[in-house]
């Protein structure tokens, strides 16, 4: 049951309403699939984020690279001002989401964080496996400035990361890649909700195992289908990589009622231990995927997202 004491008002009842409908559903015979998984996240977020803001400039463009190019979505706020590029990634268990999906909340954060977005659709799984989206999200950072340029975008060439839940994966794994390459900088990043252990060791993944709409079967499900057998899934969580003193600043935004809340918190820790800028922000009453339940809390969104761009504009 929803502890309804601590659950967000604002989230409680829709819970209530979506895991019944979840039970019945499985009664009458529902099996997961790519497609279904796709297709939920796509319905929840357009039911649920309908304030999409005008951007004054918004282009879909590729990005050239190897072994393909990657399909983005640019979002400048202030087309006659030259801002700082965020580069997102989209959530949805690297196997659901897309640049549409997410295109109201890339707008949301261009205006509140003032910078350019660039939105990628990086391959998913599990057509896609593992490492093809890290691919896709480095070869992004590595290669963006052509296409930037080739437009004609005023832009300033400081480069930050965002992404929430498997973005937000993406994002961390990136960053511990790039760090060695001295001719790329990323200068922040913010981590949404982000899984970074795919060992499922925290107590927040028994304690959040059902009913707050991420459930640990369905984080197993979603990470069988992202890696290959035999991956050891230890060396590939962010929160066990190596950390240079080349990491950016990060910002990481955890739920309570996240499976993910714990590793989230670890990797704040493990980041301030190697000396790096590394900031938590909490919400004691929230869920997974929040942002694409904006209606539902708009006050905590608003305030997320005003949070994200003090952070990224920080000197």
């Amino acid at each position: 049951m929803i502890n309804q004491r601590q659950v967000s008002p604002g989230l409680q009842p829709w819970l209530e309403t979506f895991n019944r409908q979840m039970a019945d559903l499985v009664a009458g015979g529902f099996k997961a699939t790519p497609t279904n998984a796709r297709e939920g996240l796509a319905n929840l977020t357009r039911a649920l984020v309908t304030e999409i803001p005008d951007i004054a400039w918004c282009q879909d463009d590729m990005i050239a690279a190897h072994p393909f190019d990657v399909p983005v979505r640019i979002y400048h706020p202030e087309p006659t001002e030259a801002l700082p590029v965020l580069v997102y990634l989209h959530g949805g268990g690297h196997m659901a989401g897309s640049v549409t999906v997410y295109d109201p909340i890339c707008r949301k954060l261009a205006r509140a964080a003032r910078h350019i977005v660039v939105s990628a659709d990086y391959r998913l799984a599990p057509e896609c496996p593992y490492p093809a989206g890290v691919t896709d999200a480095c070869n992004v950072i590595k290669h963006l400035w052509p296409v930037l340029k080739a437009r004609g975008l005023k832009f300033n060439a400081q480069l930050s990361l965002a992404g929430d839940s498997g973005g937000g994966a993406l994002c961390a794994s990136a960053a511990h890649r790039i760090q060695f390459d001295s001719g790329i900088t990323i200068r922040r990043q913010v981590l949404i909700y982000p899984s970074l252990d795919y060992t499922l060791q925290w107590p927040s993944i028994e304690q959040n195992a059902a009913g707050y709409l991420l459930e640990r079967r369905r984080i197993e499900w979603y990470f069988d289908h992202y890696f290959p057998a035999g991956t050891n899934r230890r060396a590939v969580s962010p929160l066990y990589m190596e950390t240079s003193d080349r990491m950016p600043a990060t910002l990481v935004i955890t739920a309570e009622f996240c499976p993910l809340r714990d590793e989230g918190q670890a990797y704040v820790e493990t980041l301030g231990q190697a000396g790096i800028e590394a900031e938590h922000l909490h919400l004691d009453d929230m869920i997974h995927a929040f942002l694409n339940l904006e209606d539902l809390v708009p006050d905590t969104c608003q305030a997320v997202y005003a949070r994200m761009g003090r952070f990224l504009n920080q000197p």
